[in-house]
């Protein structure tokens, strides 16, 4: 029996079969759904979420230390969180089975960027394995581990948004049961002092050339001659675009193990072509390989740097291919992306929104929608985390530069603060910041589906956990003037933001409000309606930058199959028109 699923959900059953005892996680988009759909198979596999990627790989390779089969998942992004133990991992080789999946982001959909993390293997000097649909994705995760265990390294597990969140047909294979050998400590293996990194270097590059050999042979690389008159070397969801546009004579060199590059068996594929094209998105790292190996080859030139690839793309780019196209009238979108309605963020967003001496230092997350307009209210976001610090720089630039009229808020999530705020909020208070962090709690990590996070109470498998307080970890690392408080009401919001600025010790703010979204709280809404005959029109309403609200015929309007009732909006309008039904 065949079963239509997701790369995603495929990666996770592969996780099953291959007899992985052990996989750990930070939730992005597009990986998520990988351990979510992992933890169907808890009883065989121990899943979790790690409070940010570092911890996840860690965990996994202290899994693999101690001779267990082993994956952690992440976003592109996330690898750059994980890249430190990664490296090390590469030099002190593996006991179980070690994969480490990444999952890229052509065309940033849901990224801050969209680097090629193939890259990483080439610096780490791991292999990469690249599957092109969801069969592969369940068949490679179990040649991961194998690869992993015959050639003692963590393997790289490259994927893009295409093949994570693409159906395809996927046939089931049994769970490969793997059981560890009694423990043996091994110092000289797995302790990276100096000492013991003596040789490693070596072996690393001798295994590489190793790699490179099995890779001739590989059953991830295979060949399909159709012609001889063009090749292309293609992997991943690539591979599918060039191979619905390509004519049918055309051959394909289809690598599935991209790095290190199978030297011999792209010299022997060349070799029977006139001409070689080489399809990728993201770098050219393949194109750049195979020059370096002195075979001649077309590819970024043709195919672009930037953005995500798509059939017709690589039909007009390559081969010449013009579509007919029709001019579509296209009406702009009224406003933004947007906080949904009722969202607890935007109380603080409002308050702190057109304030000129206030900076807002803002972070990845739900809160990146703060910058929208009509709120408008962030200055600037760099990557997970990062909010806290570079408030701090800015602050401390400003004190350097002689600006005082300025007060930063500095801005991160609940689950954001255990991935990367902690360190953040210790700068600051360590090294006397002018600066107020602000954690909008929401009860969940929201922006990725509503995963939990240390502070929820719940893990990934659904067990009860103790529920790490953020208020009690502020106040360990020295905050003296702790203020939680409801976003929703603005006058108490307000009131928060002037009292944190103006405090003399070390003061940071708590929103707390659940996510309207959380489905276990079972909320139930009422909707907030307008009075027209007291609505003056003076469209303050709109500045909160809710969804559920517009202007029909001159008047405010309330969509009431958006609206939640948090009644933010029911409390900027200056004359009382929006009420909230039965009260």
């Amino acid at each position: 029996m065949k079963h239509l699923m997701s790369g995603n959900e495929a990666i996770a059953r592969g996780i099953y079969e291959a007899g992985i005892k052990v996989a750990s996680a930070y939730p992005g988009t597009p990986s998520t759904e990988i351990l979510e759909n992992a933890v169907k198979y808890k009883d065989s596999v121990y899943c979790e979420w790690a409070p940010n990627e570092k911890v996840a790989l860690e965990v996994a390779y202290g899994a693999c230390i101690g001779g267990s089969r082993s994956i952690c998942t992440m976003k592109l992004v996330g690898l750059n969180v994980a890249a430190d133990p990664m490296f090390t991992a590469a030099y002190n080789g593996v006991r179980g089975a070690f994969v480490i999946v990444s999952a890229d982001d052509p065309g940033h959909h849901s990224s801050q960027n969209e680097q090629d993390n193939r890259n990483y293997a080439r610096h780490a000097k791991i292999p990469c394995i690249e599957p092109a649909d969801s069969q592969e994705c369940k068949d490679f995760v179990k040649a991961a581990c194998e690869i992993s265990e015959q050639f003692d390294t963590p393997v790289l597990f490259r994927t893009t948004t295409r093949v994570n969140h693409s159906m395809s047909l996927v046939e089931f294979g049994e769970r490969v049961e793997i059981q560890a050998p009694p423990y043996v400590k091994d110092a000289q293996k797995f302790v990276c002092v100096p000492a013991f990194v003596e040789g490693k270097h070596n072996k690393v590059v001798q295994r590489m050339k190793d790699l490179a050999e099995y890779g001739a042979t590989s059953p991830l690389n295979s060949v399909e001659m159709n012609g001889s008159a063009v090749g292309v070397v293609a992997s991943g969801a690539a591979y599918q675009y060039a191979k619905e546009v390509f004519p049918e004579d055309t051959s394909f060199l289809k690598l599935g193990l991209t790095y290190p590059l199978p030297v011999a068996l792209v010299k022997d594929f060349a070799s029977k072509v006139d001409k070689l094209y080489v399809i990728e998105e993201g770098d050219g790292f393949l194109e750049l390989e195979i020059k370096a190996a002195g075979i001649e080859c077309v590819g970024k030139e043709l195919t672009g740097e930037v953005g995500e690839l798509n059939p017709q793309l690589v039909a007009e780019r390559v081969l010449g291919t013009v579509f007919p196209t029709k001019t579509v009238p296209v009406k702009p979108v009224g406003r933004p992306p947007a906080l949904c309605p009722g969202c607890p963020h935007r109380g603080f967003f409002y308050t702190v929104s057109g304030k000129k001496d206030y900076i807002i230092s803002g972070d990845i997350g739900c809160y990146g929608l703060g910058s929208t307009a009509p709120l408008s209210a962030i200055d600037a976001v760099v990557c997970m985390g990062g909010s806290f610090t570079m408030g701090m720089g800015m602050a401390k630039s400003f004190m350097m530069e002689g600006y005082t009229d300025k007060k930063i808020f500095a801005i991160l999530g609940d689950s954001t603060f255990f991935h990367n705020g902690i360190t953040g909020a210790t700068e600051i208070v360590y090294n006397k910041g002018n600066v107020i962090p602000v954690i909008l709690d929401n009860s969940i990590t929201a922006m990725t589906g509503h995963q939990e996070n240390p502070s929820t109470g719940f893990t990934l498998q659904g067990d009860v956990a103790n529920a790490v307080k953020i208020e009690k970890v502020m106040e360990a690392l020295g905050y003296q003037n702790i203020i939680i408080v409801d976003p929703n009401d603005l006058k108490a919001m307000k009131k928060a933001v002037e009292d944190a600025a103006a405090s003399e010790v070390p003061a940071c703010i708590i929103t707390r409000r659940p996510c309207v979204l959380l489905k276990r709280l079972n909320l139930k809404f009422g909707k907030c309606v307008v009075d027209v005959d007291k609505c003056i029109s003076c469209k303050k309403c709109l500045k909160v930058g809710c969804p559920a609200v517009a202007i029909r015929d001159g008047k405010s309007w309330i969509d009431r199959n958006q609206c939640v009732g948090c009644t933010v909006c029911a409390q900027v309008c200056p004359v009382g028109a929006i009420e909230k039904e039965g009260e």
